[in-house]
């Protein structure tokens, strides 16, 4: 056993008889290269399907890099642990990009992880699928699945040689981002930093398109990973995620802040649409001079958002909060008259299902696969094309200036999410894919092992 297995938290789950069998419970190791729960969808994933598989009586063994995971407690009857598979760390705050000191070193990979950030790519992906392969060697037979979150590394290719059943979700193809993120580019500069940045995407598209079972939270990434990562169809199954509904509930008894907005901007990249909001948000405060906005997020100093915050005059007009916990975002969005989604494309947006199961209106765009969440335009949020400013400035004025549209968006809006969209329904849908790919496993690990025989 690896020195990474032995941190592991309690005993090894027995193992149970028929993994295949529909009510078996079932032994998974869930990775996670990335687990911030408060920054990105990937660490909300692992947090809340953790739980539900838990919940279902499942053992669950998180397998994860910093930021590590944050995973919830007591949830039975099945088990939940974290296991740290620590990486070096290179992009922490307040010293991102470091350079480690010599005795930080520990391996081979340790070496390439730091040569491919000096080189300008994004090396985490690749180094902990290195990793997870590593320490999952190592403990073969601990575990009746092995569930990647979005890794996409060449060491998942390896847990399959070594017979793993495996079962990967794309949130969405990262590929997407590198296009918005090539067109938002101002120069040739700009360009060769994000082609370098977004190397990584080459390795995901390989890996992706040798993988047995992948999953994904809607019809449109499905659609983006056919034709992005060159996955069969087949292969690719739609399960989506959701919301915790009896977190994110209404509360009457909250009061609404007067023209407040809320928007949830995971990252300062072109892909949020965070710079269009501002825009209207300069529009809508002619008409609407109390309109304010809070944003779940940061901004790059210099960047694309704080110069237009700085064009329109909005400093005091928007404020950033980060770090909040999941009870304070619950309160902002109880506090709103509006929740806004602006991305130019989204694989799902939590940030809409959270908001709708809080009961609060929503305007949202129509990228990506915002509209299978959000749903119809007029019935359940108003619905904007992505990218335009005075669309959005239109549909937050018309919210803010009719108190009886944003009962019956936000009620509609959470009546949507309860029948569509809740962790439960996301837990029990991956589960049948597990075992398929249980069921499916000794078939591939036989035609893998005569093909090593072959000459």
């Amino acid at each position: 056993m690896t020195a990474e297995a032995a941190q592991a938290i309690g005993p090894e789950p027995v193992r149970p008889t028929s993994p295949g069998s529909d009510d078996t419970p079932l032994r998974v190791a869930l990775l996670s290269y990335k687990g911030n729960p408060h920054c990105g969808g990937q660490g909300v994933y692992v947090r809340h399907l953790s739980r539900e598989l838990a919940r279902l009586g499942h053992h669950v063994e998180v397998i994860g890099a910093q930021p590590y995971p944050v995973l919830d407690q007591d949830v039975g009857p099945g088990t939940l642990r974290l296991t740290e598979l620590p990486s070096l760390d290179l992009y922490r705050q307040p010293d991102p990009f470091r350079v480690p000191a010599r005795h930080e070193y520990r391996d081979a990979i340790d070496l390439l992880e730091v040569a491919v950030m000096m080189s300008a790519g994004f090396p985490e992906p690749l180094t902990f699928s290195l990793r997870a392969l590593r320490h999952l060697a190592a403990r073969r037979g601990a575990f009746d699945v092995v569930h990647d979150n979005q890794t996409l590394g060449y060491g998942l290719l390896g847990l399959e040689r070594l017979g793993f059943p495996l079962v990967t979700t794309v949130h969405h193809p990262i590929t997407v981002d590198r296009r918005l993120a090539l067109r938002a580019a101002t120069d040739w500069q700009q360009r060769l930093s994000v082609r370098r940045w977004y190397g990584f995407t080459r390795m995901q598209r390989r890996v992706a398109h040798r993988l047995p079972s992948v999953l994904t939270v809607s019809a449109s990434s499905r659609r983006e990973i056919v034709d992005d990562l060159q996955v069969p169809a087949r292969r690719v199954h739609v399960v989506p995620i959701g919301a915790d509904t009896a977190l994110f509930s209404p509360d009457p008894a909250v009061p609404t802040t007067p023209g407040r907005i809320v928007t949830t901007a995971s990252a300062d990249v072109p892909l949020k649409g965070l710079v269009h909001l501002v825009e209207a948000m300069a529009k809508l405060r002619t008409e609407h001079p109390d309109a304010h906005l809070v944003v779940v997020g940061r901004h790059a100093a210099g960047g694309p958002v704080a110069t237009a915050l700085e064009r329109y005059g909005l400093e005091d007009a928007v404020e950033f909060v980060t770090g909040i916990s999941d009870q304070e975002l619950v309160a902002l969005l109880r506090g709103a008259q509006v929740a806004c989604v602006p991305s130019l494309y989204e694989g799902f947006s939590l940030p809409a299902a959270e908001a709708m199961a809080t009961g609060t209106p929503l305007v949202a765009t129509t990228g990506g696969a915002i509209p299978e969440v959000a749903g119809p335009d007029g019935e359940t949020c108003l619905a904007v094309p992505p990218g335009d400013a005075g669309a959005l400035a239109a549909a937050l004025g018309r919210l803010l200036g009719d108190a009886e549209l944003r009962r019956r968006l936000g009620a509609a809006g959470r009546e949507r999410v309860l029948a569509r969209f809740t962790w439960e329904r996301a837990a029990r849908g991956t589960v049948e894919h597990y075992r398929r790919a249980i069921a499916a496993a000794p078939s591939r690990a036989g035609r893998a092992a005569r093909a090593r025989r072959a000459p």
